[in-house]
């Protein structure tokens, strides 16, 4: 009987998601890694061609769910689905090809991925699902609407999960992963923003996170301190804060 456990990785081609498909390598999982740039994919396949399945995949696009399935049967089962795939950026002049965009895939995207995999473990015997939202979900950021909007659907919507798993008795685990503000491709707009992590850090938390079955994890300890300070501001102050 083969014990190995088995992760897929959605937006594994570069940032966070490529770092906890290299951790989860290193401690002998067998991964299957998924995005829409596959040239990225393949270099870490070709590193690890034993442990390492490879599957294009744009979530905004409705045969997702479909190639997501095929990518499980590939790997022969799925214990953790992480998905790691997000955009954003900052839009104070409200252009809509950037919040529908962000729309498009923070929201649409992540449903559609997150159920899919939601619904496998449900006729499997159960699994992980964990996901990197953000510490922007916390309050509504005028800098980055949908960006902020679609970062707190996220956190409801696996909290939703959850208690839907419970009602249906399922052995389902639910990770939700709130990073701060990390140097990768995605705050690449010359703007400077602070306490930044590196993406290597911050994926061994969020390995470290899954291991203790955590259910929420905010990183790192200063955005933990940050963010239990935002939530306590009322609207009524919030709508003049300047970000």
């Amino acid at each position: 009987m083969n014990t190995q456990k088995k992760a897929i990785i959605v937006g594994a081609s570069s940032g966070i998601g490529r770092e906890v498909a290299r951790l989860l390598i290193a401690k002998g999982w067998t991964v299957g890694i998924a995005a829409r740039r596959q040239e990225k994919l393949l270099e870490l396949q070709n590193e690890h061609p034993q442990q390492v399945k490879v599957k294009t995949i744009d979530i905004t696009q409705e045969d997702a769910p479909q190639l997501l399935q095929q990518l499980i049967t590939e790997l022969g089962g799925m214990d953790l689905y992480f998905h790691a795939s997000g955009i954003g950026k900052q839009n104070r002049q409200l252009e809509p090809e950037i919040e529908t965009n962000t729309v498009s895939t923070n929201a649409m995207g992540f449903t559609r991925m997150v159920d899919t995999a939601f619904n496998h473990f449900a006729q499997n015997g159960g699994g992980h699902i964990a996901a990197i939202t953000s510490i922007a979900g916390t309050k509504g950021l005028g800098p980055a609407p949908s960006y902020s909007a679609t970062k707190a659907f996220q956190n409801t919507y696996l909290q939703s999960l959850e208690q839907l798993a419970n009602a249906r008795r399922l052995n389902i685990r639910f990770t939700d992963l709130r990073p701060g503000f990390v140097d990768t491709d995605l705050l690449n707009d010359n703007f400077h923003y602070p306490l930044m992590l590196r993406p290597e850090r911050v994926a061994r938390e969020m390995v470290s996170s899954i291991e203790k079955r955590r259910h929420t994890r905010v990183i790192d300890w200063r955005w933990r301190i940050i963010t239990a300070f935002w939530r306590r501001i009322p609207r009524c102050l919030w709508r003049h804060f300047k970000l």
